[in-house]
Parts: C-alpha cells; sequence; structure tokens
C-alpha cells in the first residue's frame, strides 16, 4: 500500500458528490505503485534524467518487415513503428521502480485504498492535442471504449476488468471495475495512449497511414512507404516541463529505417543510415565491429545491465494441435535442442540458457519450493500431471549436452520419452500413436532465426520426425500468429518487475480460445489459472514475489515450450554522437532520455561524408 506520509493526503467526501457516502474516506495522490512506495513523487525529475540535456540531432534506429497503417490499436493492418511517441498517457511509468507511475495527462488521481472498484483520474487543464484543444474526459471515454470494443483481442482480455467509464465533468473521469480483486487494474487504465475522440469517431478502424489526432511529444514526419517513418519534435508539445519529461524527448526527429533482414540492417548501420543498433546478434558483437568507423574511434560499444526478467526467447509447442498433447513428446523436443553446442558454435558463448520464464531477476524460481511456495502449491498438485507433478516440486535444470555437436545423450532420451507416449517407428520414420505420421512444421518471418532453427530441425529428423522449416512474408505470418495457425513458432515473453493479471493473456485458459491473444502456446492448466488470478490480487510485494515464483515452476514443469537463450543486459552500439547520463535506469535503456552531442555529431556527418 503508497504510504499516505508520502503522498499528501486530501479528504473528498465533503467536496465530491460522485463518492458514495458508504466508502472509506479516499484520497488523492499525484503517483501511484503497486504494492510498493513512489520514491520521487516529490523530486524536481526522474534520476536518470539531465534537465539541462540540450535538445537538437536525429535519433536513428532499425526496424524490420514493412507497414501500411499508424494505428497499432486495431485488430487489422501492420504497425509503423514507434507510435507511442504520438501519444501521451494518463500516467507513465518509473524506469527505475515496479509498477510506479507519475503524473501525465493526468495530475493526479483519487480512489478509496479499501474499495478498490473505482478510480478517478483527472486530467491536468493545460493538456492539449496538437490542433490546441484541450484533452478531456470526453476523449478519454471514446479512447478505452475504442479499444475495448475494437482493439486487438489481448489488450481486450488484459482491460476485461473494466466495467464502466463516467465522464464526471471534463477533467475528471472516472473507471467503474467488475470486482476489487484486481487492485494493479487502478494503475493499469493509466497506462493507455489517448486519442481525440473526434479522430476516434472518424478514423479508427481506418487502415491508413494518418495517425489519429494525439497530445504527444511528436508528430509524424516523413513516411516512405515501407522503407522509413520519422517522428519530428512537437515546438509546441504542452506537457515539456511535466516532472517526467524533464530532460526527455531531447531529439528533434526519431527515424525509423527498414530493413527486410538482420544482415542488411547490420550493413546500414556500419554505413550510418542509422545510428542507434541494440546488437542481438552475439557473432556481429564478438567479431562484426571491425569496420573502418569502429577503427577511427567513432563507434560506441555498451552493455547496459537491468533488473528486469531476461525476456523469455522460446520456441513454443502449440497444444491445440494433438501432436503435443503428451508432456513426455514436449520433454522429448526440449531434450533434442542442443543449446550448449549452439552457444559455442553460433553465439561465441555470449547467452546464458534461460532456466526461469522471469531468468535473472528475484521473481525466478531457484532450488526447491519455499515452505511459502509450498502452502499455496500443495492444494494444486492434484491438479497436476504426474510428470508436471514431480517437476513443480523438484530443483529445476534442462538438459545440458558436452557441446560437441551431436547431442546423443539428449536424442536417445528423447527417443525413450517418444517411445514412452506410444509413438514407433517403422522404415526409419517416426509415427504418432493414431497411426499418423510424425509431422512437425515450425513457422517463421525473416531470416535471422534460420541458423538456430536449422540445426534443431536436424536433430528432429534424426529422432524421425518429418519435420520442415516454413519461411513466410510478414503480413502473412501475422494472420497465422492471429489464428494460431502454426505447430511450433518462436516467440518472445517480456516480462515486467511487477508481474499481475496480464499473465492471463499469456498463459490462462480463456486466452487460447481467443484469436489474436497472446496464449500462443495454446495452454489450458487449471493450476495456473489459479495462480494467475491469485498473482492479480496480491496484496503486497512479498506476494507479488511468491505467486510468481509459484507460476514460474508450473509454467517450466509443463514443457510447453522450448528455452532457447538469453542475455542479462542489452548490447548497444552507436555512433559516437550520442550521451547519456552515468546513472542509467535499472529496468531498460532509458532512450527517450539520452541526447545528441552537436560537436560530436558534426564529426561524424564529416567522416561519413569522406
Amino acid at each position: 500500500m503508497i504510504k499516505n506520509t508520502m503522498l499528501k493526503t486530501v479528504l473528498l467526501v465533503a467536496m465530491a458528490s460522485w463518492i458514495p457516502a458508504s466508502m472509506a474516506t479516499p484520497i488523492t495522490i499525484t503517483a501511484l505503485a503497486h504494492n510498493s512506495t513512489a520514491e520521487y513523487v516529490n523530486s524536481p525529475y526522474m534520476p536518470y534524467a539531465n534537465p539541462n540535456a540540450p535538445t537538437g540531432g536525429t535519433l536513428s534506429l532499425d526496424a524490420r518487415g514493412t507497414f501500411n497503417a499508424a494505428n497499432k490499436w486495431m485488430t487489422t493492418g501492420v504497425a509503423m513503428i514507434g507510435t507511442d511517441y504520438l501519444y501521451d498517457t494518463l500516467m507513465t511509468g518509473s524506469l527505475n521502480e515496479a509498477f510506479t507511475m507519475y503524473p501525465q495527462l493526468a495530475s493526479k488521481v483519487t480512489y478509496d485504498p479499501d474499495d478498490t472498484s473505482w478510480i478517478v483520474y483527472h486530467l491536468n487543464p493545460a493538456a492539449r492535442f496538437w490542433d490546441g484543444s484541450p484533452v478531456t474526459s470526453r476523449d478519454v471515454k471514446a479512447t478505452y471504449e475504442a479499444i475495448l470494443n475494437k482493439g486487438p483481442m489481448y489488450i481486450r482480455s488484459y482491460l476485461s476488468d473494466i466495467k464502466d467509464i463516467q465522464v464526471i465533468d471534463d477533467q475528471q473521469v472516472k473507471f467503474v471495475f467488475a470486482s476489487t480483486e484486481n487492485k494493479e487494474i487502478l494503475l493499469t487504465v493509466g497506462q493507455f495512449p489517448i486519442f481525440a475522440k473526434s479522430s476516434i469517431d472518424a478514423d479508427f478502424e481506418k487502415i491508413s497511414l494518418t495517425p489519429l489526432m494525439g497530445s504527444g511529444p511528436y508528430k509524424l514526419g516523413r513516411v516512405d512507404a515501407g522503407r522509413s517513418v520519422s517522428y519530428v519534435r512537437d515546438p509546441n508539445y504542452w506537457g515539456r516541463d511535466l516532472m517526467v519529461n524533464r530532460g526527455r524527448y531531447n531529439f528533434d526527429m526519431i527515424k525509423f529505417v527498414y530493413y527486410q533482414s538482420d544482415e542488411i540492417a547490420f550493413e546500414g548501420f556500419k554505413s550510418g543510415q542509422y545510428r542507434f543498433r541494440p546488437e542481438n546478434k552475439a557473432s556481429n558483437w564478438a567479431t562484426g565491429y571491425n569496420f573502418p568507423a569502429v577503427k577511427a574511434g567513432l563507434i560506441n560499444k555498451e552493455t547496459i545491465t537491468s533488473q528486469n526478467p531476461v525476456p523469455m526467447q522460446a520456441l513454443v509447442m502449440n497444444m491445440r494441435r494433438p501432436i503435443f498433447q503428451d508432456i513426455r513428446v514436449r520433454q522429448a523436443l526440449t531434450a533434442a535442442y542442443d543449446f550448449e553446442w549452439m552457444n559455442k558454435t553460433l553465439f561465441h558463448g555470449q547467452y546464458e540458457r534461460l532456466q526461469s520464464f522471469f531468468h535473472g531477476s528475484e521473481l525466478a524460481a531457484t532450488g526447491t519450493p519455499s515452505s511459502q511456495e509450498m502452502q499455496v502449491l500443495t492444494p494444486l498438485l492434484s491438479k497436476l500431471e504426474p510428470i508436471q507433478r514431480k517437476a513443480v516440486l523438484a530443483e529445476w535444470q534442462l538438459p545440458t549436452s558436452d557441446g560437441n555437436g551431436f547431442n546423443r545423450e539428449g536424442l536417445l532420451k528423447a527417443r525413450q520419452l517418444l517411445l514412452d507416449a506410444g509413438f514407433y517407428y517403422n522404415d526409419m520414420k517416426l509415427y504418432q500413436p493414431n497411426g499418423s505420421l510424425a509431422q512437425i512444421e515450425i513457422l517463421m518471418t525473416g531470416e535471422t532465426m534460420g541458423r538456430v532453427l536449422l540445426p534443431y530441425i536436424r536433430n528432429l529428423k534424426r529422432l524421425g520426425f518429418d519435420a520442415t522449416l516454413r519461411q513466410v512474408d510478414g503480413p502473412q505470418y501475422y494472420e497465422r500468429m492471429r489464428r494460431f495457425d502454426y505447430d511450433m513458432v518462436v516467440d518472445v515473453f517480456a516480462q515486467s518487475l511487477s508481474p499481475g493479471a496480464e499473465q492471463a493473456a499469456f498463459w490462462g485458459s480463456a486466452a487460447a480460445d481467443e484469436p489474436g491473444n497472446h496464449n500462443t502456446v495454446g495452454m489450458k492448466n487449471a493450476a495456473i489459472d489459479e495462480v494467475v488470478a491469485a498473482l492479480g490480487g496480491a496484496e503486497n510485494r512479498e506476494e507479488i514475489v511468491l505467486y510468481t515464483q509459484v507460476l514460474d515452476r508450473l509454467l517450466r514443469a509443463g514443457h510447453y515450450l522450448v528455452p532457447l537463450y538469453g542475455k542479462s543486459g542489452t548490447n548497444v552500439a552507436y555512433w559516437d554522437q550520442y550521451r547519456h547520463t552515468k546513472k542509467l535506469p535499472t529496468n531498460a535503456v532509458g532512450i527517450d532520455y539520452w541526447w545528441v552531442d552537436k560537436e560530436a555529431e558534426a564529426r561524424v556527418n564529416q567522416y561519413l561524408k569522406q
């Protein structure tokens, strides 16, 4: 619970007719924290910001694929990257704290700590859209109604606890929730971009390169269809002096350059077509930065650490397919993956095996379950199949190989698991218990993952699977993902330090049947549903950690996916024109708080003209 001593409580019963008299005394505060304390509520700016940062210059980055729309909140079209820069949210998150929100469009909130079935957001009277019109409660209501009725299914699920949105007056909007169980929903509704009602009414579902009217720090600049998109800083941005925005949004322009493959994108970086690159390819990081600009001292390489969980990048097994129903088959497919050889041969030993869905954070389950975890797990054990039940109670360790490239032990183990599951061999081919050929197609788009997946395909073939790798273009890939039309696919599950109700979209039984939702595994597990519900209703930080660790154990023990690899930190390379504070955020790169050194930029430009 947020400490009142930190937050200047204001009593509102006598002055606000919209508060039911039966409720306890509500409070009005200027920051929200979920089961923690807002540490910077009285700070003049965020600790990772430079309030005196110079403005100007261009931040240029790369993107993949293509685009044909400016609205990522509808269910059709492929949205251009970077549209979040066009819009403000009611509140904005701290990059140093777990799920803590500070004022942006809303200057404060009112709620009842003893009755979390409602919250009122008070809009800043100074908030303005690009055309100078005020941001009002009606715009907030229209935005959420559009997203709830016409937005992507996973977002509708995420916001499903919203029962009603009420306009009190121009600056006060009240969210009413279906229950008091999901306490983080009070903060969740402050996270979404707000559009002008007039723009929503006219254009929300149009596939167009013209964005909905926003109030954000940037406007859409030049669009080169399918090739690049630029955003230009609005000199009249109403919110530039807000606490969270001091020292933020320093670039005059932010540009994304599109490429069809990472190899071509890397060449684009070398030639200065874009100048800031998160480097996700280990071989590039180890051996690729030896081109002339590096030798001239014009490229910086930096590994930025983070306390956030490492995103779980994994090969998902689609549980909607009969072939994956037996947990022994899923175990076999995990045993067939040779991480040690791949890390040594392809990644120069730079990656870590992801032993947890919350790897690298305090949320990861370690060792055997604690007594507190056992209190949660014990009533759930009867709902688990025997193999999952046993794995939940044991210390977790993924299969390892000797790294020689043969993975003999892993494949022998996988073969026995398949035989135990009723699979059989005939003419050197593997058949399912029902007599069907054991076929698996791995779906991908782009070329980046090909070198990782092809060795895995070879191992599956050695087991007897009729295994294939299907590469499709971006639009076809996204549509097949929406419809869950795949056997296996690479997915990434990014987590925050404060997981909660959004976990239902990843792992919940209801989400498995909702096209466009994030339950790409298609899992339906009653025990996981119960823990996700308990996590959403956690009362304090200790309960968040406890329920997350239990969830971690249940997810791992189900063998629903094949964990690939990850890294506890972000590698970035950038031309020597960008600067940042000495103390970066603990949970992000924080690029929005970087700036351009104009003299250094001039040197870079001069070099690139040669």
